[in-house]
């Protein structure tokens, strides 16, 4: 079981993310075998401190990646503090992206996590859609867009345009097909 966060001193919490970026980092450049101690290298902590927080390979996945889970999901509160709401979603939107570009190159070490009996993804479907509720609602309020939107829907919208752009050499591509999905998502308001 992984020490959890709250209930470290700022040091350790400090070491905890630094460990997690480089292991979200090591996986999605080397893949699922790269070694434990290049991560603990990368993050500036000795071997022994990555399994104090992480005591297996399979630990450290799945930590790493809700540990982005929770980022682009906490993101939608703070855009929405700093945008307008249509600005907001649309800037959520590429950091999901984003997001999904970093969890396809984990792909591997996540299909290993689970075929050791790890769950990475049991709360992320619910963890998405609050998120996207969250944008959702602050644009529907604002007379933005349309109310009748399944957040779920946006969810998986977004992991398809995620799909056919994986290629970095999409990217332009990824931007106009998010900007034709806010379009459609605004369909209806007179806007």
């Amino acid at each position: 079981m992984t020490t959890q966060p709250s209930a470290l001193r700022a040091d350790a919490r400090r070491n905890r993310e630094r460990i997690l970026e480089a292991a979200v980092r090591a996986f999605s450049e080397k893949g699922a075998d790269v070694a434990i101690d290049t991560i603990a290298k990368a993050a500036g902590v000795g071997s022994a401190t990555l399994y104090r927080h992480f005591p297996t390979r399979e630990a450290l996945v799945e930590a790493a990646y809700r540990n982005e889970l929770a980022r682009v999901c906490d993101r939608a509160a703070k855009l929405l503090a700093d945008n307008p709401p249509d600005r907001a979603m649309r800037l959520w939107m590429d950091d999901f992206i984003d997001y999904l570009a970093a969890k396809q190159g984990m792909a591997d070490a996540l299909r290993a996590a689970v075929a050791s009996g790890a769950d990475p993804f049991a709360e992320t479907l619910d963890k998405l859609a609050t998120a996207i509720a969250t944008l959702l609602h602050a644009d529907t309020e604002a007379g933005l867009l349309r109310p009748d939107i399944d957040p779920l829907d946006v969810g998986f919208s977004l992991s398809g345009i995620a799909l056919i752009t994986s290629d970095p050499a999409q990217r332009e591509r990824a931007g106009r097909l998010l900007d034709l999905l806010l379009d459609g998502l605004r369909h209806g308001t007179g806007r």
